[in-house]
């Protein structure tokens, strides 16, 4: 069981008890206090997200509280301090964009799928005002989150470059390391301003266009 759902129970223990099975009557309403921990949680990601690409990372909490649905005392449960709301969020947000690349690839030609996802990428590290000074504040809560990034987009971005690079999409001799592309989309994002992904998502494009040139296979179907 997760921390918030075991501070939503009051850490009452249910299946692990032994008495009470999946369906039983007892274990029921505490799925249903577990979903509704899980729901609370995901409103306030999603809300504190929104609020912080447009207000700041500084946003009063009762922006983030009345767009959730949620009381501020449901929002200090979970995140008892703003560095954890902070961290919460930007794990969230990584997860987010790096769990969309199957679903690109599934459904585009690999060099689609790729563009697709270095757009997406851009606009997710274009959007994320204050993001990098709170990142940098030396707070503890923010040390494990550059490894967090890395570990989670790096693989991510290497399977894309692999997939285009077998099909013939992209040029196969450039020898990519995908933290360097990684850190050069990063760093067209940084003339743009906060609110406004497009001038880097056209810097991609052209990125992207550049991979192309000499592919193989240079138009997919």
């Amino acid at each position: 069981m997760s921390e918030d759902a075991r501070q939503e129970t009051g850490g009452a223990p249910t299946a692990a008890t032994g008495h009470a099975g999946a369906g039983s009557p007892s274990a029921r309403p505490a799925k249903r206090v577990r979903a509704d921990a899980q729901r609370s949680t995901d409103a306030l990601l999603t809300a504190a997200a929104e609020v912080f690409a447009t207000s700041g990372v500084d946003a009063p909490v009762r922006q983030i509280t009345a767009k959730a649905g949620v009381g501020a005392g449901t929002l200090y449960r979970h995140f008892p301090q703003r560095a954890d709301l902070i961290a919460a969020v930007f794990r969230h947000e990584v997860d987010a964009c790096a769990d969309a690349a199957p679903a690109l690839m599934a459904a585009y030609a690999p060099v689609d799928a790729l563009a697709r996802w270095l757009q997406r990428f851009a606009g997710f590290i274009a959007t994320k005002r204050g993001l990098s000074s709170a990142l940098h504040s030396g707070d503890p809560a923010f040390d494990s989150l550059p490894d967090y990034f890395q570990q989670r987009f790096v693989p991510v971005l290497g399977a894309l470059l692999d997939t285009a690079a077998s099909a013939g999409h992209i040029r196969s001799d450039l020898d990519l390391d995908p933290e360097d592309l990684l850190r050069a989309v990063a760093n067209l994002t940084l003339p743009a301003a906060e609110d406004d992904s497009a001038p880097a998502q056209q810097m991609v494009t052209l990125l992207v266009d550049g991979l192309r040139h000499g592919a193989r296979t240079p138009d997919p179907a």
